[in-house]
């Protein structure tokens, strides 16, 4: 007798809660630094924002009675992720509206993990930078307002890099220090929860594409300011933790590449050209759009077929 199923046939051992728990695991240098800078107001919103999202999941599986799946992580990995992307100082409500967002609107109302055309939680900042756009740029510590290290780029200020690489500046909770996303990344690289390809090319056309829009504009250019790029705003972490979402993310090698070109050249075009001096989160959420045509054109031809000349009948 014959077993006959849906692909894959072929699986992995590991699941996707164990995945979902690694990237959690991964994510602990970067919201641990996160607290240690902005104090208990950041471990308030990574908290708000973790059961606003496990709360919404399960809230919305009860009503519809499905599958109960908030055991598989993903919620909590939505959750902390939303909250990395937040400043410290937002109100309370901040979180819950973006958690409800992400969830229910760009999750479950599409079928659920897996289901989802973009990142949940990249889609709820967003929809929450559009809608609270005052709020959602305070970044004030210890009750002082001061300018993240890309509006200083952006105003013609050089920020000091060792400062930008330990984190102590103004920012989302989790974007502010290079040192602990690396970490994180490299954790997520060592356990081969994501692949080096998306990160690395991400990294370096933002890098290329930044170098070249300055040189076209004209821009006086210095090391200290390409470095400034890399290691300030959302580009390490939007790399490693967003723009490598399995969901929302080409699943080939060639369709990888492209995808890490075209969200190096929308973020460096933000950057550079847009109102705000950030680009990461509306690069990914665009690219997560155009997966479905980069897979298109970068499928790989299944070994064994050969494309048949319009009006050769000689096959049948």
């Amino acid at each position: 007798m014959y077993n006959v199923s849906v692909s894959p046939h072929v699986r992995e051992q590991s699941t996707t809660k164990a995945i979902m728990r690694d990237v959690v695991i991964a994510l602990l240098p970067v919201l641990a630094f996160g607290v240690y800078h902005f104090g208990l107001d950041a471990l308030i919103v990574i908290a708000i924002s973790v059961v606003t999202c496990v709360l919404s999941e399960l809230i919305f599986e009860l009503i519809a009675k499905k599958p109960i799946t908030v055991f598989d992580y993903s919620a909590v990995v939505t959750g902390l992720i939303l909250a990395i992307n937040l400043p410290s100082t937002v109100s309370w409500w901040i979180p819950v509206i973006g958690g409800v967002f992400a969830i229910i609107a760009v999750k479950m109302l599409f079928g659920g993990l897996g289901q989802n055309f973009m990142n949940p939680a990249l889609a709820a900042r967003c929809f929450l930078l559009i809608s609270f756009a005052s709020r959602m740029n305070d970044f004030s510590i210890d009750g002082v307002s001061s300018a993240t290290p890309l509006a200083m780029m952006k105003a013609g200020e050089t920020p000091d890099l060792l400062t930008l690489f330990l984190g102590f500046h103004g920012g989302c909770i989790g974007e502010v220090s290079a040192l602990a996303i690396l970490i994180s990344g490299i954790y997520l690289i060592v356990k081969k929860v994501i692949s080096v390809r998306i990160p690395l090319t991400y990294i370096l056309s933002t890098l290329v594409f930044v170098v070249i829009i300055n040189l076209v504009l004209g821009n006086e250019l210095t090391v200290n300011y390409v470095a400034g790029q890399l290691l300030s705003g959302g580009l390490l972490v939007g790399a490693f933790f967003m723009a490598t979402d399995y969901v929302t993310s080409p699943i080939t090698a060639k369709g990888q590449i492209i995808y890490g070109i075209l969200l190096g050249l929308m973020t460096a075009l933000f950057r550079m050209l847009g109102s705000s001096a950030e680009g990461v989160s509306f690069a990914i959420i665009i690219g997560n759009l155009l997966v479905p045509l980069i897979e298109k054109i970068t499928i790989p031809k299944p070994f064994g077929c050969e494309k048949i000349a319009k009006g050769d009948k000689s096959n049948g």
